[in-house]
């Protein structure tokens, strides 16, 4: 009966397209899920990001001016144990609303074996979904399809550049061959790499305390980009003690081996998870963003 009723709320919502209201990502059975037990309840940890999320959504930020719009995917950060939906969500939506980019917040289920059969591909699952959303209604939702984007923080930007580098790995099913790859990524501070230099603590959420050699091989997405990864903006700061500055540097450097176009800010300072507003200096990487996007035809 739940099913049914989320799929009548589901359709409502596709209808009139009502801005800032979640969606559930599925209308359906959600994919590789476990009934999740009574306890599983959603809730706030210390840092204010959304815990035990086993019903993934997808808010959208549209704009009502009836024209054609750029879309952004955002996937905020959390270490894969939670979804901080606010300033590295939210906040970021408005940001691209204010420069004419319509965006959708992803708040998408963390990586857990009580609610997921296989928990190491359960939010790529949700990223997938979202993207493939966006784009089977690109019409109804004034998007260019041919211009979707993702931007991700921390253990999101993880999961924003699995999504940018797993594109033709697909997890999800796909029956009309719609395209899973973003035509562009900006990854603020983010975890990128399951090796030296890894984020323990996303590491372990995602692919358990002893994963094998071929497991973090897979998710070091590092190790993934090709002459086909989307165009790559990266924002980091030079003393960030949660997720090294490495992770970027990282992954800029296989961008230039692959010849694939990236632009890249080091801030001295800032630490992480700052989210639009780095206190520690007066340039704003939002603009940059701007810029990046603008130079390259995402906002014409």
């Amino acid at each position: 009966m739940k099913i049914f009723a989320l799929a009548a709320i589901f359709s409502g919502w596709l209808t009139h397209s009502f801005a800032q209201i979640p969606m559930p990502l599925y209308p359906d059975k959600i994919p590789n899920s476990k009934p999740a037990p009574s306890i599983y309840r959603e809730g706030l940890n210390e840092w204010r990001c959304v815990t035990n999320v086993s019903i993934p959504t997808l808010t959208p930020f549209l704009l009502k001016d009836g024209l054609t719009h750029t879309a952004v995917l955002v996937i905020p950060g959390g270490g894969y144990s939670g979804v901080a939906t606010g300033h590295e969500g939210d906040s970021i939506a408005c940001a691209f609303n204010k420069i004419g980019v319509n965006a959708f917040v992803l708040k998408y289920r963390l990586p857990d074996d009580t609610i997921m059969i296989d928990k190491t591909i359960g939010p790529l699952q949700d990223a997938q979904s979202a993207l493939l959303m966006i784009r089977e209604n690109a019409n109804q939702w004034n998007i260019n399809p041919a211009k979707v984007g993702v931007i991700g923080f921390s253990a999101g930007g993880h999961l924003a550049s699995t999504l940018g580098t797993h594109f033709n790995k697909p997890v999800i099913k796909n029956v009309g061959k719609i395209s899973l790859r973003p035509d562009f990524m900006a990854l603020i501070y983010p975890v990128i790499t399951f090796g030296k230099f890894a984020h323990i603590g996303s590491r372990e959420n995602l692919i358990g305390k002893n994963p094998s050699q071929q497991l973090i091989d897979l998710y070091s997405n590092e190790k993934q980009v090709t002459g086909a990864t989307p165009p790559t903006f990266l924002v980091h700061a030079e003393d960030d003690n949660v997720v090294r500055v490495e992770n970027t540097l990282l992954f800029y450097d296989e961008l230039l081996k692959n010849q694939v176009k990236g632009e890249m800010h080091i801030y001295t300072s800032g630490g992480h998870g700052f989210g639009l507003y780095n206190s520690t200096t007066r340039d704003y990487w939002f603009d940059r963003l701007k810029e990046w996007m603008d130079a390259n035809g995402w906002l014409k």
